[in-house]
């Protein structure tokens, strides 16, 4: 399955089914299991019950675009938290793949939406 992101073709992990893949990789000596929704955002095994978060963190994405939604900036977001490693880039893919998901919800052919 390919999404476009900035004009790039991302695809996704999927196995010999159509189903996403899950992916494993050793993270400070223990394993990190998800499935990837994109390069930073995922769906993590254990963590935030399955809801999609930035990889490599617990921050939901759910609630970063909410925060947006009610005001704050990117840069403030990146800012609150740079210790957790959340990138301009990362928030961005989120914001794509929202837009994306409502595309497809609605089955509506919008033209193609530019964040920078």
């Amino acid at each position: 399955m390919e999404n476009v992101l900035n004009g790039t073709t991302k695809r996704q992990h999927l196995d010999q089914t159509g189903e996403m893949e899950l992916v494993v990789e050793m993270v400070g000596g223990e394993p990190y299991e998800y499935y990837p929704l994109g390069d930073y955002v995922v769906r993590a095994v254990g963590v935030c019950g399955g809801r999609p978060t930035f990889k490599y963190t617990r921050i939901d994405v759910d609630f970063i675009l909410s925060q947006i939604a009610h005001g704050y900036t990117v840069e403030y977001l990146v800012n609150a938290y740079s210790e957790s490693k959340l990138t301009k880039e990362a928030i961005t893919e989120a914001m794509m793949l929202a837009i994306n998901a409502f595309r497809t919800h609605y089955q509506i052919p919008l033209p193609i939406v530019e964040i920078a």
